[in-house]
């Protein structure tokens, strides 16, 4: 196997831990899942979680190759099989009554109706139009620290994610789909309870409460459509409103809700937890924090910061797939309708692809290989906007603010529960204006 593996004592240890007896479903491993997952690539690497009733896929070869054969391993069916799971068809029926309808996401297709949908997509994330962004970034990201730093000067405690992650990145996806007017605790909302969907640990109270926020996502989308419709704009709902495929077909209705949904959704919140990860990181990694000071200025330097913080801790945990076919990975036999969680940070996190996983090490040589934004066709569409953001935040951050430290003990700092995110809640901290 190819990567810088090494057998060399590494100075983080391992727990092993009994995976008859563990689930990802459990809380505590949910918050703590690094003893849990190198278990697993050591005894078990494609391992069945009886509670969760899925396939834990946790080393990175497999990962990968898992991701690189989308015939036999669908992106869509696991999708649709992991959505709402247990409530699926009330969940759909009160967005068919409430929302304007139910529409399955586009962007979790298969080919080669995903190739054309892809396509369309990739013109909107393309690298030159997210450099002509980065200005417009750059100054909502500067306000903000600008007024978490206000308060820090007073010895006021900071969220890192409630006042600083969260609103960045919604008003960076805002500002791209020509929303000017927007709550941002409402999409917070909406985002936790799209998320939520996908995180399979929510019961059938929960369901309802998220389904009347999707609903009044999904109704706040229309809207925004509608008026596109009349008076299209420079911005990327009026682009998809007046889309046309590589056949000359416009985009149903149907497709376009879905694909503006995923954008808000997908835009803001897995970049917010990789930003609040960013944070937790500079207040628990004194060192690492001065050395990006000490480089602030050094563009390969920021650069590899960035996916060094992707690698070490990657936003998204795990999403699934489903076999579509009798096969085999990892050395296990998989009966067609598999249910697959494939997990991007057990991948991140295998020493036999990156020696001592557990360092922050910026002179990793094969950073450049993680992960975190998935392999294949169905690669994180929005890597390129995310990692500018990451790195415009954390130039902008260590230039201001100084002395970073969590507010409480680390034991106090809470996760969301989900199998498909790893993302702090909450993220008190002190902090000293540079």
């Amino acid at each position: 196997m190819s990567g810088e593996a090494g057998m060399s004592e590494c100075p983080v240890g391992r727990q092993q831990v009994d995976l008859s007896a563990s689930s990802l479903a459990d809380p505590i491993i949910q918050a703590q899942p690094r003893d849990f997952f190198w278990t697993m690539r050591q005894q078990d690497p494609v391992h069945y979680d009886e509670k969760l009733g899925m396939w834990l896929v946790s080393r990175y070869e497999d990962i990968v190759e898992l991701l690189r054969d989308p015939d036999t391993f669908s992106d869509k069916a696991g999708y649709e099989a992991q959505y709402a799971s247990g409530h699926f068809d009330e969940f759909k029926s009160i967005l068919e009554k409430e929302g304007g309808g139910f529409f399955p996401d586009a962007i979790k297709s298969d080919p080669p109706y995903h190739t054309r949908i892809r396509g369309l997509l990739d013109n909107a994330f393309s690298a030159h139009r997210v450099k002509t962004l980065e200005p417009g970034i750059t100054k909502v990201i500067v306000e903000l620290i600008e007024k978490i730093a206000d308060k820090a000067a007073k010895g006021e405690v900071v969220d890192g994610v409630k006042e600083f992650a969260i609103p960045l990145t919604i008003a960076v996806i805002c500002e791209q789909m020509g929303i000017d007017q927007y709550n941002g605790e409402n999409i917070s909302r909406w985002s936790m309870a799209v998320t939520a969907q996908i995180g399979r640990m929510q019961d059938r109270e929960q369901m309802l409460e998220n389904a009347r926020e999707i609903c009044e996502l999904q109704n706040f989308i229309i809207e925004q459509m509608k008026d596109r419709e009349a008076n299209p704009k420079e911005d990327m709902i009026s682009d998809l409103v007046h889309a046309e495929l590589d056949n000359g077909e416009k985009l149903s209705f149907e497709e376009a809700v879905s694909l503006v949904r995923a954008l808000i959704i997908a835009g803001n919140d897995t970049t917010a937890t990789a930003i609040g990860n960013l944070m937790y990181i500079l207040a628990t990694m004194p060192d690492i924090a001065e050395q990006l000071y000490d480089n602030v200025e050094d563009n390969r330097f920021m650069n590899r910061f960035v996916e060094e913080l992707l690698r070490f801790a990657p936003p998204v945990r795990g999403l699934a797939k489903m076999t579509t076919r009798e096969t085999e990975l990892g050395g296990q036999k998989l009966p067609e309708g598999a249910h697959m969680l494939v997990l991007y940070a057990s991948g991140n996190d295998d020493e036999a692809r990156f020696e001592c996983p557990r360092e922050f090490n910026l002179d990793r040589k094969n950073v450049m290989s993680h992960v975190a934004f998935g392999v294949g066709i169905h690669r994180c569409i929005g890597a390129q906007l995310a990692r500018m953001e990451i790195k415009v935040a954390a130039k902008e951050l260590i230039k201001r603010i100084k002395n970073i430290r969590l507010a409480e003990p680390d034991a106090e700092i809470h996760y969301q529960r989900s199998v498909a995110v790893h993302a702090i809640e909450n993220l008190p901290l002190l902090m000293e204006r540079r």
